[in-house]
């Protein structure tokens, strides 16, 4: 029967118990015996029955937004969002796809002020003043996940330190002997290509090496944009020696691109990534590569979602260390 058609009649019924011993029980009366309240409790819930003036429990939703889902890199983030938000049995997660790296679809706000989420974590993408202010008068609270742009001071934002992870990679590779180092960047207006191409310079700059125009190449943080640009780079008269790929997912595409030029990763070309996507270790070669925790940073996200819409202090800005992992697709120039 379904709950609006139960009537304490029918739990009387069941239970063998008189109406008025099923109302008391109802009521919290302490006159009923310990077993015709567990009898009558059990047969109430067993139902369905929800008693007068009982609310039933909501669902709460963080909405995730992405551009696409396509790729382990949005896996990996996801994965954060879902270990942290199974702490709270009350709240699930919901994902969309809107828009480019810069902003979500111009129909988005509509949508998501019908959707009433508990919550936002935008990936990337920055918003508008006025879709800021739609936000705040319907008390949705927004996090933004390594923002494309540099985040406005009331905005919530998380990101990796990626100016560092650029350092890193690259004084790796000169520590081995390449001087010859190439580098396929992120699209140039986001924050985060800009910030790991200023680390791939400085750490040059350290060494006296003047950044050649010819080694820089401006990718999509794809697979396929990766080939193309290592093709272009390889197909340099004087190629370099080693390719720092601003993700792990164009350092995939590196790895086809060397082999369509016959050359060996490490012998004749080394390779770092940026990201540790957990394929990374699973390359022939396994990927040197600088780790961005990307479930750490979605963790971290979440919490600041949580702790902001329940009136908890948090920081408004979070960057988290990146570090480098060495594997087998880098070696000493000989």
């Amino acid at each position: 029967m379904e709950a609006r058609r139960i009537r304490l009649a029918d739990i009387a019924e069941t239970t063998g118990y008189s109406l008025g011993t099923v109302s008391k029980v109802l009521n919290g009366r302490s006159d009923i015996s310990d077993e015709a309240r567990s009898t009558i409790d059990a047969a109430l819930k067993n139902s369905g029955y929800r008693r007068h003036g009982q609310k039933k429990v909501s669902q709460r939703y963080v909405e995730v937004v992405f551009q696409d889902l396509d790729t382990i890199w949005a896996l990996e983030v996801l994965r954060g969002v879902l270990h942290e938000t199974r702490r709270y049995p009350d709240i699930s997660v919901i994902t969309t796809e809107s828009g480019t790296r810069q902003h979500p679809d111009d129909d988005w706000i509509d949508g998501v002020l019908r959707r009433k989420p508990f919550g936002v974590i935008f990936i990337f993408a920055n918003v508008t003043e006025a879709e800021k202010a739609k936000l705040r008068i319907n008390g949705i609270p927004y996090v933004i996940f390594d923002p494309s742009g540099e985040p406005a001071n009331d905005d919530f934002s998380v990101q990796a330190d990626n100016w560092a992870g650029g350092v890193l990679a690259t004084r790796h590779l000169l520590a081995l002997g390449h001087k010859r180092i190439g580098i396929i960047t992120g699209p140039e207006e986001m924050m985060c290509s800009r910030a790991r191409l200023d680390g791939y310079t400085s750490a040059l700059a350290e060494q006296g090496i003047a950044v050649d125009p010819t080694l820089v190449t401006e990718g999509n943080f794809t697979t396929a944009g990766g080939y193309a640009q290592a093709m272009e780079l390889l197909g340099n008269p004087h190629r370099p020696t080693a390719i720092f790929a601003g993700s792990d997912l164009q350092a995939m595409g590196v790895y086809e691109a060397a082999r369509q030029n016959r050359l060996r990763i490490p012998e004749d070309l080394s390779v770092v990534g940026f990201d540790d996507v957990q394929a990374a270790a699973f390359l022939g070669p396994a990927l040197t590569t600088v780790r961005q925790p990307l479930q750490d940073m979605a963790a971290v996200s979440t919490r600041m979602l949580l702790d902001t819409a329940e009136g908890r202090p948090t920081q408004h800005h979070v960057i988290l260390p990146t570090s480098l992992v060495v594997r087998g697709s880098t070696r000493e120039l000989r």
